[in-house]
């Protein structure tokens, strides 16, 4: 079995210990994740701002860096769905769209291919610690991710689970639309650490860090003593000391 890790922009330019963190938990699986250095952008940005011409060159690249692959794992669910929009772009090319629907396919964001694929929703972890989850709308609402996070912080031995409010409203970032709408998306992640504050959790927790990165900043702005994790990091930690 071929598993390739689509590392995504941000976990690689900036998270890379999100990478680390899913590769370890896998290997732990028997899974040895391979890495397609001819990888690049999904295409999203290009795509949200209607340069669809620009987000055809990335997702041809991308196409190509994981036609050999018999699954493709990602730490990103908005990453993971831009995949689902490669049919659209290729209509009008029937090749390349087929090749689409098989990436489509075999693509998975990463909780959805531990629990999904894996089978695996307690990986022995120990984790004493107050969380409170954010589910991030492409991962929720678009790829329908919501018992999987769920089970497997279950799975974690001395977790907390606290329920954060309104948790599913969006935490404001949206790629260019905290650029675009800047005010609106201040006040949108503002609201969101406000809620955060409310359960009084030692950490949030999460599947994607653009959303992750957008509200750790609005903490650390106002000096709130969370700790901002990706659920792989949390997981990952927790096997060591489990």
């Amino acid at each position: 079995m071929k598993v390739s890790v689509f590392i995504t922009c941000l976990s690689d330019a900036i998270y890379p210990r999100v990478g680390e963190a899913m590769a370890r938990i896998l290997a732990r699986q028997g899974v040895r994740l391979e890495f397609p250095k001819v990888q690049t952008c999904c295409g999203q940005p290009a795509y949200n701002s209607g340069y669809w011409d620009d987000a055809r060159k990335t997702a041809r690249t991308i196409l190509s860096a994981f036609q050999d692959s018999d699954f493709v794992v990602s730490p990103s669910g908005s990453c993971t769905y831009m995949i689902h929009h490669y049919e659209e772009l290729f209509k009008d090319e029937p090749e390349l769209q087929r090749q689409a629907r098989e990436l489509q396919a075999k693509t998975y964001e990463f909780t959805q291919f531990l629990v999904q694929v894996l089978g695996v929703t307690d990986l022995g972890a120990h984790f004493p610690h107050k969380v409170t989850y954010h589910p991030s709308c492409h991962g929720s609402r678009l790829l329908g991710i919501k018992e999987e996070p769920m089970q497997l912080l279950r799975g974690v031995e001395g977790l907390q689970l606290v329920p954060l409010p309104f948790a599913d409203d969006c935490c404001g970032f949206g790629g260019t639309f905290a650029v675009k709408m800047a005010d609106i998306s201040g006040a949108m992640v503002t609201e969101k650490a406000d809620h955060i504050k409310e359960t009084e959790a030692e950490v949030l927790v999460g599947l994607d860090m653009a959303c992750l990165m957008n509200i750790a900043g609005n903490l650390r702005r106002r000096g709130e003593p969370v700790r901002v994790m990706h659920l792989a990091e949390l997981l990952e930690e927790g096997v060591k000391v489990g």
